[in-house]
């Protein structure tokens, strides 16, 4: 997928890693467009549930084709950690041993537990993620990862991040998944919801193999602000008018390229933070969740009653 000249010398500074990572992975998301794809691969998403937006001023704007929506993955549009399903499913095809299963299950109970994300649990399991993968084609790996969608993804869809998604598409404009997980994983996800595509970590493959190895680094933090600027450049896009959405603090700089920033689930530094600069917040987790990221009942449950309610119904029917 990646061509060798985009790998970074460990001598580079971060800012120029995340640079090459932004850009590598701006290239493989326009590369594997859903649109290009759609007639072989898609499936018509399901409709998603109906939900009550607080009185603003009309957003998104109806045919407006400079702007664009950017989400993260992981607890924004999907509860866990996408990477961590997708180890559980290589498990499953007996992919590795049960410790490294062990390992996988341990993060992802820590991630859902603790709602946000920790750099060295998540690099852990990119490790892991890039040594089993290695010598495996591409090809087969995009194949098994519709197979991991279906059994552990698509039912741990926010029903109200899906809607603000809907949202963007219905006003004519494109939505594109931005992750750190690997872009190929985020492609399928974002095919399965009917978005145009994704922005995710690329990982080296030469004649179709994994390699084993990074373009530039992970697209997480300062690398996904570099993608979402490399591809509005390519896109022409206006910043000013898109909108990104983020459970994170650790996306705090790609929320802040953007005209219209939302904090969705957020973390509690993103909660100040958003407050402070009187960003949009959305919370889709229980009333006990929200209660306790101080989100009051009525503000961040009430007025998002269609899409929380499902998220509840979800929630009730895993215990």
């Amino acid at each position: 997928m990646a061509a060798l000249g985009w790998l970074t010398p460990r001598r580079r500074s971060a800012t120029a890693r995340s640079v090459l990572a932004g850009e590598a992975a701006a290239e493989a998301a326009r590369k594997t467009s859903v649109e290009d794809e759609a007639a072989v691969l898609a499936k018509a998403p399901e409709e998603p549930d109906a939900i009550s937006l607080v009185e603003e001023p009309p957003f998104p704007v109806a045919g407006d084709d400079r702007a664009a929506a950017f989400f993260d993955l992981d607890n924004t549009v999907m509860q866990g950690a996408a990477i961590f399903h997708f180890g559980r499913g290589l498990y499953k095809r007996k992919f590795f041993e049960r410790r490294e299963l062990t390992r996988f299950a341990w993060q992802q109970a820590w991630f859902r537990l603790a709602g946000v994300e920790d750099p060295e649990h998540m690099q852990d399991a990119r490790d892991s993620a890039l040594s089993i993968v290695k010598g495996h084609r591409v090809s087969e790996l995009m194949s098994i990862g519709e197979e991991i969608y279906d059994e552990y993804m698509a039912d741990r869809i926010w029903p109200g991040t899906r809607a603000l998604a809907q949202a963007h598409l219905d006003a004519g404009q494109r939505v594109w998944l931005v992750t750190a997980a690997p872009v190929e994983t985020a492609t399928i996800i974002a095919r399965r919801l009917g978005l145009t595509g994704a922005l995710g970590t690329v990982a080296e493959s030469v004649d179709g193999v994994y390699t084993g190895r990074l373009v530039g680094e992970p697209l997480h933090g300062p690398a996904k602000a570099e993608a979402v600027r490399a591809l509005a450049a390519a896109e022409e896009l206006d910043l000013e008018r898109c909108a990104a959405y983020s459970d994170s603090h650790n996306d705090i700089p790609m929320l802040s390229l953007v005209g219209h920033p939302y904090a969705i689930n957020p973390d509690t530094k993103l909660r100040r933070h958003a407050r402070a600069l009187d960003w949009r917040l959305r919370d889709y987790r229980t009333g006990r969740k929200a209660a306790r990221v101080g989100i009051p009942a009525a503000a961040g449950v009430g007025a998002l009653a269609g899409g929380t309610a499902a998220a509840l119904a979800l929630h009730r029917r895993r215990r």
